[in-house]
């Protein structure tokens, strides 16, 4: 059993906002009495965002926006592809789940659109299946200034990889529908690991304020 969220886009941002702020100061909710918690949840979930974040060990979201159990549909794929077992689970999160803002979380220093700058600049090759990876990255680099510093060159490709896939997502069948009923925004940040701040890149896109 699913119901909907209750909040707008608007005010799920907000609450990310919010929880990560917590988080970077130290100042994360303890948990309520789990044991209510979870014979709520057991009768079904209603997440008021879903998440698309990096597998990357150092970046969980329920802990970086100090969410709870059942607050968050979290996708986490290397890189934050796309990819369509990904694309599946998002829309399923919309069609089903009716949350209305969607996240594509990067983070600094991401290996995978390391690996992809590696392949697109110094030929270097993956096994097989990592390679299969990098590949769906490589479209979002064609931005990305081949003349920066290596690190500067990282942090541009980073960026460039959310903004490639919230273009994906809002493009998309779904996408487009959801938007077009004002139902939805899609936004992309980028996590900094020395700090725990999650940057927002830009305003929102979708349902309008």
């Amino acid at each position: 059993m699913s119901e909907d969220p209750g909040v707008s886009a608007d005010e799920a941002l907000r609450l990310l906002v919010d929880g990560n702020e917590r988080f970077v100061r130290g100042e994360s909710r303890l948990p309520g009495s789990l044991r209510e918690s979870l014979a709520s949840l057991a009768e079904g979930q209603s997440p008021f965002a879903t998440v698309l974040g990096c597998s990357d060990s150092r970046v969980p979201p329920e802990l970086v926006f100090d969410a709870g159990l059942g607050e968050l549909f979290v996708v986490r794929v290397a890189g934050n592809v796309l990819s369509p077992e990904v694309a599946g689970s998002l829309q399923y999160a919309g069609a089903h789940l009716r949350t209305p803002l969607f996240l594509v979380l990067g983070h600094e220093g991401c290996g995978a659109v390391g690996a992809a700058l590696k392949a697109k600049y110094e030929a270097v090759q993956q096994r097989s299946r990592i390679q299969h990876l990098v590949d769906s990255i490589m479209p979002a680099l064609d931005d990305v200034d081949p003349a920066l510093p290596p690190q500067q060159r990282l942090s541009g490709a980073v960026e460039s990889n959310v903004r490639w896939t919230v273009r994906s997502i809002l493009e998309s069948p779904e996408g487009r529908a959801r938007v077009a009923e004002r139902r939805m925004k899609c936004v992309g940040a980028i996590y900094e690991l020395r700090t725990g701040r999650v940057r927002l890149l830009d305003a929102a896109h979708g349902a309008p304020r």
